[in-house]
């Protein structure tokens, strides 16, 4: 039996296991860092499997860890990450299919893992909390949790069939920008002229940022939110906030960015008389994705053995969204190829029929095809040398790793 026939086989093999364990993740969606019983579920199928895995890795409470190979010689040995998420959304449940990227990590790193170990290499599940809304994969990042891995992939799903695998995949990289603005309360009817309105700043605020849309680079986004406005009408509001998402392709540009926003939000506390207090990044910044096209291209190829149609390489999409995938793309060559479930093309993340979508039985045949050609990918980068030099050179032309530096 071959290295492929053999991943075939245990992914089949897992099937029932990997469908109940996206089931119940839909069925009892978690936020970010509040994943308890997600990451357990996720340790008793790995333990049902003979796997020990480490629940509250890296200082993060729903953090996970499990590893396989190693031995003699392990700190020289090829390291492969397989990379799970499965934090949900609030209020429309699993909506990014995070249900169906832990699925496929756990059937990728169970069906790599006996063949890895016989290679001499390592492999790692790595649980990744919050990737909605924390940036978890940062977090460890900085408890040194991706120290000594050589390179590191994941699944994310789509809708439709044909997003499936799209080489030279980019995301644009995010930082929060959170203010609250300062000002006086007063009778809105009888003294307004004692009051300094905090709300009238927060929509100076908004207002300023969706004209600077006007003059921003066709790869940049800024969105935002009004998260307090006040308690009554008939009080001059002391108290606003509101919350900013800054995007942008290039690290640079993500800078410059948020800086413009800065002060756009501290001229809005100028033209009104409050106080601004800013608090950028209190979340960590997300890096834009760095696809590794080596290692995307052997996961391609596994994924097409499957029966899949793989589209052209297309020129990499003006805007978009973020994932804290791309800090690990920045520090090890990674992968982070779309899975499309084959659902109605209109259908998107982040709404919430698409959770629905995630439990079809297309989906779950999507999964399955997935782990099969993920856990193929990652014994190619440990048995392949050519393959691991290829993916390190490229990533070394990029300008090898780097961290972010707030």
């Amino acid at each position: 039996m071959t290295a492929a026939d053999e991943i075939a086989a245990a992914v089949e093999g897992l099937r029932p296991d990997l469908a109940r364990l996206a089931r119940e993740l839909y069925d009892e969606p978690e936020i970010g860092f509040e994943e308890h019983a997600s990451a357990a579920r996720i340790a008793a199928l790995l333990a049902a499997h003979g796997v020990d895995a480490e629940v509250g890795a890296f200082g993060l409470d729903t953090a996970l860890r499990a590893s396989a190979g190693g031995g003699a010689g392990a700190a020289s040995a090829p390291h492969f990450a397989i990379i799970a998420e499965y934090d949900a959304l609030p209020g429309i449940g699993h909506a990014c299919g995070h249900n169906i990227i832990a699925g496929v990590a756990v059937g990728a790193f169970l069906a790599a893992a006996p063949i890895v170990a016989r290679l001499g290499g390592r492999l790692s599940l790595i649980g990744t909390p919050a990737e909605e809304n924390g940036g978890g994969k940062e977090l460890i990042i900085r408890a040194g949790g991706f120290d000594d891995v050589d390179a590191a992939g994941m699944v994310h799903p789509s809708s439709g069939s044909g997003t499936s695998s799209v080489l030279g995949q980019r995301t644009t990289g995010v930082r929060r920008v959170a203010v609250t603005f300062h000002g006086r309360a007063a009778h809105a009817a009888g003294a307004p002229w004692l009051g300094r309105n905090a709300l009238d700043a927060v929509v100076t605020a908004y207002q300023s940022v969706a004209q600077l849309r006007q003059h921003i680079l066709p790869t940049d986004r800024l969105h935002g939110i009004i998260t307090d406005g006040g308690a009554a009408p008939n009080i001059v509001p002391e108290r606003a906030s509101a919350l900013f998402y800054v995007r942008s392709a290039e690290v640079g540009a993500l800078r410059e960015l948020t800086d413009r926003v800065v002060a756009v939000l501290e001229g809005a506390a100028l033209a009104t008389g409050t106080r601004a207090e800013i608090d950028v990044d209190p979340v960590p910044p997300y890096l834009p994705l760095q696809t590794n096209t080596a290692l995307t291209s052997r996961w391609t190829e596994a994924f097409a053995a499957r029966g899949h149609e793989i589209p052209p390489p297309a020129e990499p999409p003006q805007g978009g969204p973020s994932t804290d995938m791309g800090n690990v793309s920045r520090l090890v060559p990674s992968i982070h190829p779309s899975l499309g479930l084959g659902g109605p093309d209109d259908v998107f993340p982040h709404n919430a029929a698409f959770a629905d979508l995630t439990v079809l039985p297309a989906a779950l045949d999507a999964l399955v095809d997935a782990a099969v050609a993920l856990a193929a990918t990652a014994v190619a980068y440990v048995a392949d040398p050519e393959l691991r030099a290829a993916a390190a050179a490229e990533f070394a032309a990029s300008g090898g790793p780097s961290r972010w530096e707030g």
